[in-house]
């Protein structure tokens, strides 16, 4: 087997680099704009959470609504590129504009677009795993892409940082500071996907084109929900994927909420940010490695038990040092098992129904997160104890850890 990367899984890694920025943004630099935006308009605290709750939601539910049927048109032949540009394009546009409203709901909207944009290019981005490289290279190729767009989007949110953060200093206004964050962030996003659109070709396909493509799709979408019960090993790896992934997804999502709530130092809660995207770069690495000698499935059950203690240690948390430490941890599994669930699903799906099946995939990623930040709050609010709150994953774990283990007794 080839060692080195080939031009095409460069382009396609490279892309990994451009979108993590965003995802950067959106956890840290985004809610803190919003925040500013509806204090001006007078809006009181508790309705800015719930209304960035609410747009965080409408656009996790309009990709899980749009995910199956436009990666079931993309497995049209020639269609997969079109729509993956297009899908970039409403993310970029969205993001290199944010700046220039001045109302709070204005804002939500165009973040809202943004953030749909992004989530629908990872459909079509994951997909084109099946057309970039050989089965036998996707667990690689695969941790590559995460590892590389850990530490690639550091410097873009670093810079966005500066910017915010010490806008005074520069002599330049919020404002502008903040326009410049976003248009950098576009730029850098813009720029490392140019690569993959200009030399992508879709290899594997399951149909030439159709007059009526949408009204195609939606009936080739009912034959393959009607059949994945038939295909088992597929259906019981989404339902331990949606298990477990929601214990992944909600911990990056709310770490720093988390973190607030126990009432620790903010800048500490960002620099710990920064600690995971850096220790996740070389973790995610080694897992590309240890996957070349182990057994993927194993490697994926290694991570899902680690969470599991991870969250365990997180009921208890209530220092800094703690917090810091639980950043490590995160680190070090978080490509591991992102990449190589990814990989190890593009290898048990049909390629030419690779788009699809990662709209299927991408349901149980962002329905999953969905369901477990709400899970995670209603725990803590019944409760009335942050910690309570985070002892549900462990729950969701352990449930995804054993439903995986069949998948594995299937092989």
């Amino acid at each position: 087997m080839k060692t080195k990367l080939t031009k095409l899984e460069k382009y396609w890694i490279l892309y990994d680099v451009g979108n993590s920025a965003f995802t950067l943004l959106i956890s840290t630099i985004f809610p803190i704009y919003f925040n500013s935006l509806s204090a001006a308009a007078g809006l009181a605290e508790v309705d800015y959470l719930a209304y960035w709750g609410y747009a965080t939601s409408l656009a996790t539910l309009m990709v899980a609504l749009l995910g199956p049927v436009l990666g079931t048109v993309a497995d049209y032949r020639g269609y997969k590129k079109k729509l993956f540009a297009g899908s970039i394009a409403v993310g970029i546009a969205g993001l290199a504009v944010l700046w220039i409203p001045s109302h709070w709901l204005a804002f939500l909207v165009i973040f809202l677009l943004a953030r749909v944009g992004y989530s629908v290019s990872l459909i079509f981005y994951d997909s084109m795993l099946t057309d970039v490289t050989e089965p036998e290279r996707m667990d690689a190729v695969s941790s590559y892409g995460y590892a590389w767009g850990y530490v690639g989007s550091c410097l873009p949110f670093i810079l966005s940082l500066v910017l915010v953060l010490l806008y005074e200093t520069l002599g330049i206004t919020i404002q502008t500071a903040m326009a410049a964050a976003f248009l950098l962030n576009a730029v850098w996003w813009l720029g490392c996907s140019l690569p993959l659109l200009r030399h992508y070709r879709q290899a594997h396909y399951a149909a030439e084109r159709q007059r009526q493509v949408i009204r195609g799709s939606f009936r080739q979408l009912g034959r393959t929900l009607g059949k994945i019960r038939e295909k088992k090993k597929i259906f019981l790896f989404l339902v331990a994927f949606f298990f477990y992934i929601d214990g992944v997804y909600t911990i990056i999502d709310m770490a720093t909420a988390y973190g607030s709530a126990l009432g620790l130092d903010t800048s500490g809660l960002l620099v710990a940010l920064l600690v995971t995207q850096l220790v996740a770069f070389p973790s995610a690495i080694v897992f590309a490695r240890l996957a070349k000698t182990r057994d993927t499935g194993k490697l994926i059950r290694v991570c899902i038990l680690a969470y599991t203690a991870i969250a365990l240690f997180a009921i208890q948390l209530d220092r800094q040092w703690e917090f810091w430490l639980l950043a490590v941890c995160v680190g070090l599994f978080q490509g591991g098992v992102q990449a190589l669930s990814r990989s190890y699903f593009a290898k048990i799906i049909p390629a030419e129904n690779s788009g699809e099946f990662f709209g299927l995939f991408d349901i149980c990623g962002k329905g999953a997160s969905f369901l477990g930040t709400t899970l995670v709050s209603l725990t803590a609010q019944i409760t009335g104890s942050a910690n309570a709150g985070v002892a549900i994953l462990a729950v969701l774990f352990v449930i995804g850890f054993g439903i995986f283990s069949r998948v594995l007794k299937m092989e």
